[in-house]
């Protein structure tokens, strides 16, 4: 193509100062820490709009600079106003605090294709009414719910209730169900979870209250509605793919590909895709909805060209370009219409329209263009990992694609190479920005891809939508889905498969992401070589270590459960590991692995206080992730943990240093050891202390894991120097710990409770959080704080990552009451 075409003058005057003046307000308005009231943003777009029809003579009368810079600016004030409006209307149906806790009763249909996970299922409810002690209260319009444990669910007997098994979407039922606010996890680097909800129009999660004959009212189900056919016919497909498939170990990776459910596949096969870098295709990802496109698109133009009278209405091309996005709209809608597929089918159908209008502007106008469609709709895709992974794909591919080429007829030979070719520029593009999301590089991901994409997009899915017509079409797709399991497991065995790097600052990411587009693009070699000394710094950086002699600590946010980080200048501990939060997953995997592997840290030491679910689900996660981690521990001998790995026990005399900073065991001694008491009695208690200032001004800590009253009275009739700055709150805070004479004796100046928002046990206790106040001592806790961060040379500051950069929709905790 000619390239005065691509800049052909007058095309779309002021198109490009808009384009950016509307992504650049919406990048501003995501930085609020807190929403303005409504009418402020409607006043802005108000006072924009006047503004433009009062000063539209000057505006045509002057230079073209300046009418760039005020159309920019005037489209950045809108981007902004309805941004900051639709965030304002839509946080006016949070769920009020008073509600959180208490027992309602919700009228709603059942709004989306229940998730099965290990021992329940979550689903999402449009409420229709909500009761509390008798009385009508207003709650979200949609909610997330879980129903765990019920009768009839895994096989249970049923005693005649209803069960999760019987949820269909569409379906209106009534159930007892108690809410709170979308709290999540907040550490370093982490999964922004209560952005997600936000962007999937949820306000409040919970779960189900289901009957157990103590008066409480079962869930009842009150019929059917015509309300979402799109998602019970999903959860039909499902169901007649598990009784086909029942026998097949794949069979999750058939019903992802085909209803979206990504639940369906297991965990193991998750941590395959991620060593090969395939995890795209078994998620309904914008590159899966694109190939898709890109097959319908050829398939409609092939059928389309056997039809002369069709092609003298509309040419195949254009028919091609209709039928390929209509047809990826169908398929995203039917697998779930996630983000990720919304985004993509919105830059397809872009595209296609201007190409259909003969338009012919410039890649850069083009590619900005279908970004702010998607940001249109979706504001808060600016923040998500997938939105910028497609985008800059699609944008190198822009850049460096052949744009002569474009209408010319390729063979097969040719096609081959283009596809290889633009797996190549993909792979070398986008592994900076891989790194800098992830921290997790696959190695074979360009060989895994190379495969799996063509085998996915031309055998597997089509068989797999086949067989919602054609039922046997789905024994062809396992045996086909098991040959690309097999090549997967084969490629995750190398040992250089993954490449893991410690997440580098932003303008040390930004640098590489540039210079991931210049090493892929057609440009003079130097300008490669440039790109290539831009890589070097996100490869070999490491974050800063303490100094010899000192130590940081790092309270990570995993819910109820303990699990510590501590670093010296050369090593690092991890004490405990948090919580399993189902059969299926745990704190280790979801989020001491990812924290560790963007800090650059493996540990050299896990310790665990004692074998409680709280403290040791993540272990196995953290062992299997780093082999060469040792164990210490306070476990009965029978724990699984210890074929895991052999490892010494806990016992009262330890002492060891690292770099200047001594570590001494406290607690259980041989005697408590052999009287094999209560788990919590027996907790390994650690001292950590700095040894680069005289003792007794050295900054200590104390983690004293779920020691109770009992233990804390004998570790100071023993005359333990118990004396510390900083103290791990035992047992969360329980009513039953942090007796006065325990505090008395260490007198920490602040204290840390790690601890799930609105818990089951009301941890942190009243009671003991007094006794803190009355000695003002400062008391931190995850539910507010998130992830804590302390260091030994300031031995008085927390830092609360949660408070770090406040954004509007994460969520404030309140004071903690029973859940």
């Amino acid at each position: 193509m000619h390239p005065a075409r691509w800049h052909r003058p007058g095309s779309a005057p002021g198109l490009l100062p808009a384009l950016a003046g509307w992504v650049c307000g919406t990048a501003l308005q995501l930085t609020q820490p807190v929403l303005w009231p409504a009418w402020w943003y409607a006043i802005g777009a108000v006072v924009v709009a006047v503004a433009g029809l009062v000063l539209r003579g000057v505006w045509r009368r002057s230079s073209r600079v300046f009418r760039d810079i005020g159309l920019w600016l005037a489209v950045g004030v809108l981007a902004f106003a309805q941004v900051g409006l639709r965030a304002s209307l839509f946080q006016a149906h949070a769920l009020s605090p008073a509600l959180e806790g208490r027992d309602l009763l919700l009228t709603g249909v059942i709004a989306s294709m229940p998730q099965r996970g290990a021992n329940g299922l979550r689903f999402q409810m449009r409420v229709e009414s909500a009761w509390a002690d008798g009385a009508l209260v207003p709650v979200p319009p949609r909610i997330q719910l879980g129903w765990y444990g019920a009768p009839g669910f895994d096989g249970a007997a049923m005693d005649g209730r209803p069960s999760p098994t019987s949820l269909w979407a569409g379906d209106r039922w009534r159930m007892r169900v108690r809410l709170k606010a979308p709290h999540g996890n907040r550490n370093p680097h982490g999964f922004d979870y209560e952005l997600w909800l936000w962007e999937h129009g949820v306000q409040a999660t919970g779960y189900v209250r289901d009957g157990d004959g103590a008066g409480r009212l079962a869930p009842q189900r009150l019929g059917w509605t015509a309300g979402y056919p799109v998602e019970r016919l999903r959860q039909a497909v499902r169901q007649r793919i598990d009784t086909r498939l029942s026998d097949a170990p794949q069979a999750g990776w058939i019903t992802a590909l085909v209803t979206g459910d990504q639940n369906a596949i297991d965990r193991a096969d998750w941590d395959v895709f991620r060593a090969t870098g395939v995890s795209h295709l078994m998620s309904i990802s914008g590159l899966h909805v694109t190939m898709f496109a890109w097959l319908a698109a050829t398939l409609t133009a092939a059928l389309w060209r056997l039809g002369p009278r069709l092609c003298l209405w509309l040419p195949a091309a254009h028919a091609a370009l209709i039928g390929g996005p209509a047809l990826a709209l169908a398929y995203a809608v039917f697998s779930g219409w996630g983000v990720p597929a919304q985004r993509t089918v919105v830059m397809l159908v872009v595209v296609c329209l201007l190409r259909l209008s003969s338009r012919s502007w410039p890649w850069p106008m083009v590619w900005l263009l279908a970004g702010v469609a998607v940001l249109s709709i979706d504001p808060w895709a600016l923040l998500q990992a997938g939105f910028w992974l497609s985008f800059v794909a699609v944008g190198v591919l822009f850049a460096s694609g052949d744009r002569g080429a474009v209408a010319a007829p390729l063979s097969a030979r040719h096609r081959l190479r283009a596809m290889v070719r633009e797996q190549w520029i993909i792979t070398l593009a986008l592994a900076p920005l891989v790194l800098l999301l992830f921290g997790q590089l696959s190695l074979v991901g360009f060989v895994a891809n190379l495969f799996a994409i063509p085998w996915v997009t031309l055998l597997v899915t089509p068989l797999a939508m086949l067989g919602t017509v054609f039922a046997p079409a789905w024994d062809l797709a396992a045996l086909a889905v098991a040959v690309l399991a097999g090549v997967l497991a084969w490629l995750a065995r190398f040992p250089f498969a993954t490449v893991s790097v410690a997440t580098a600052p932003f303008a040390i990411g930004a640098a590489a992401v540039l210079a991931g587009v210049l090493v892929a693009m057609r440009l003079p070699p130097a300008l490669r070589l440039a790109g290539l000394a831009l890589l070097v710094p996100v490869v070999l950086w490491q974050p800063p270590r303490p100094a010899a002699g000192q130590f940081d600590l790092l309270a990570a946010d995993i819910g109820q459960g303990n699990a510590v980080l501590v670093r010296t200048a050369r090593h690092a501990l991890l004490y405990d590991a948090g919580p399993r939060y189902s059969r299926d997953s745990d704190a280790g995997h979801r989020v001491l692995v990812p924290l560790l592997r963007a800090l650059g840290v493996e540990p050299d030491l896990l310790v665990l206080s004692h074998g409680d679910a709280d403290h040791v689900g993540g272990a196995a996660s953290v062992l299997d992730m780093y082999p060469h981690t040792r164990l210490l521990a306070s476990l009965e001998p029978e724990n699984g943990l210890w074929a895991h790995r052999a490892g010494e026990r806990c016992v009262a005399g330890q002492r060891w240093v690292w770099d200047g900073v001594e570590f001494a065991v406290l607690h259980p001694s041989e005697a408590h050891t052999r009287a094999r008491g209560k788990a919590n009695g027996l907790s390994c208690v650690l001292r950590i202390r700095s040894t680069a200032t005289p003792r007794a001004t050295a900054a200590t800590v104390l983690l004293a894991g779920d020691i109770e009253s009992a233990q804390e009275h004998q570790l100071v009739a023993d005359r333990a120097d118990l004396r510390a700055d900083l103290l791990l709150v035992p047992h969360h805070g329980s009513k039953t710990s942090s007796s006065a004479v325990f505090l008395d004796a260490v007198r920490p100046r602040v204290a840390l409770v790690q601890s799930g928002y609105r818990n089951r046990f009301g941890h942190p206790a009243p009671e003991p959080m007094a006794r803190y106040a009355q000695r003002g001592i400062a008391v931190f806790d995850s539910p507010h704080c998130g992830a804590m961060a302390w260091r030994s040379e300031a031995p008085t500051v927390v830092s609360c990552h949660r408070l770090a950069q406040p954004r509007y929709w994460q969520h404030r905790a309140h004071a903690q009451s029973r859940f």
